[in-house]
């Protein structure tokens, strides 16, 4: 019998009105859309954006078979959780098996395979290794990001790519607001996937002595809700704590502000406006590292 223990990765929604039919509960062809948009979330999960992943391979995912079997019905406002794993890779397909549940009852178990092929010809080609050791590596539950941490002279190139992407492109920040001089002295972290894709930046300055400002915190449209702001804000806490600051801040934008609390940040102060956008200080403070027994 299929359990939550048989999946590290699950995707949440709640049943809308659209989503049921005249008898009250989920229609039947919609749980493939659950599998369908859980599938979206478990490259999101696996730091992949998916149609660069794609085009890097040179290839595409086509559905060669969907399976379903019906075990018991979700109704209108249901949170429901849709598990799902990498259960076989082949030659040139890969089967993902999936589950629908409420709490832990089990609603609809399923089967998709995959095939990989050329997306001009859809003709059938290997599952390339790199994408098969990474599928592999997300089931074990080993990191898919790797951060750096580093100085603008080494990371610069993506950090300016990411922020001009994130700040001045999608949020409309003048351009002459987003570069200073602080970066040539300022500690900078990017990560990066599993293909080497650059996916989010930030960046550390001395505040003032013992209190460290972080900035400039950026993470692709297509990345966010996986982790990986998370991950580059615990790699720019380490880099203060390791230098003896006793007290990290940032200004958030209240956007983000759920985000940071999250993280273990408090507000301080009131509201402000910085670059047209409403922003909060919010501050966290920082353990001394742990000095290794001699």
């Amino acid at each position: 019998m299929t359990t939550r223990r048989d999946f590290r990765f699950f995707d949440t929604l709640r049943v809308r009105w659209a989503e049921v039919d005249m008898q009250k509960i989920v229609f039947n062809g919609h749980y493939l859309m659950y599998f369908d948009t859980a599938v979206a979330g478990y490259w999101r999960a696996m730091a992949l954006p998916y149609h660069e992943t794609m085009a890097l391979l040179q290839g595409d995912l086509y559905v060669r078979k969907a399976t379903l079997e019906y075990h018991a019905s979700a109704h209108y406002e249901d949170r429901l959780d849709v598990g799902l794993r990498c259960a076989r890779i082949g030659n040139s397909s890969m089967q993902f098996m999936g589950a629908v549940f409420r709490g832990d009852e089990l609603l609809v178990s399923g089967e998709l395979v995959y095939v990989f092929a050329d997306p001009a010809t859809q003709t059938s080609q290997p599952v390339p290794a790199q994408l098969r050791a990474a599928l592999d590596a997300f089931e074990r539950g080993e990191p898919v990001l790797d951060v750096r941490t580093g100085t603008w002279d080494e990371l610069g190139r993506e950090a300016q790519a990411l922020r001009a992407a994130v700040f001045v492109d999608e949020q409309k920040i003048p351009a002459e607001l987003e570069w200073d001089a602080a970066d040539a002295n300022a500690v900078h972290a990017v990560a990066y996937n599993r293909f080497g894709m650059a996916l989010g930046t930030g960046r550390l300055l001395e505040h003032s002595p013992g209190v460290a400002k972080i900035g400039r915190m950026a993470v692709r449209h297509d990345m966010r809700g996986a982790g990986i702001g998370a991950a580059i804000l615990e790699a720019l806490v380490t880099v203060a704590r390791e230098r003896g600051d006793g007290e990290v801040l940032l200004h958030a934008q209240r956007s983000a502000e759920g985000f940071y609390r999250r993280q273990g940040f408090a507000v301080r102060g009131e509201p402000f406006d910085e670059a047209g956008i409403e922003h909060i200080t919010m501050a966290r403070a920082v353990a001394p590292p742990v000095a290794s027994a001699a």
